[in-house]
């Protein structure tokens, strides 16, 4: 997938709110994710279908 570095980054991204206290920031960063991986879907860009976010990896709150 030529796309793929954008949900590592926004992968990235919410790993860093969630470990530094940014439960909001982390939150949101998530739904980013699924839109990008929504619209990159929708333009026929081959993303694979969304997977769950390591919880303990990224340090969100449950």
């Amino acid at each position: 997938m030529q796309n793929e570095w954008l949900l590592d980054v926004i992968a990235d991204l919410r790993t860093f709110a969630g470990q530094n206290g940014m439960d909001q920031l982390a939150r949101h960063l998530e739904q980013t994710r699924d839109i990008a991986l929504t619209e990159m879907s929708s333009r026929g860009e081959g993303a694979p279908m969304a997977m769950p976010m390591d919880e303990k990896r990224t340090g969100a709150d449950t």
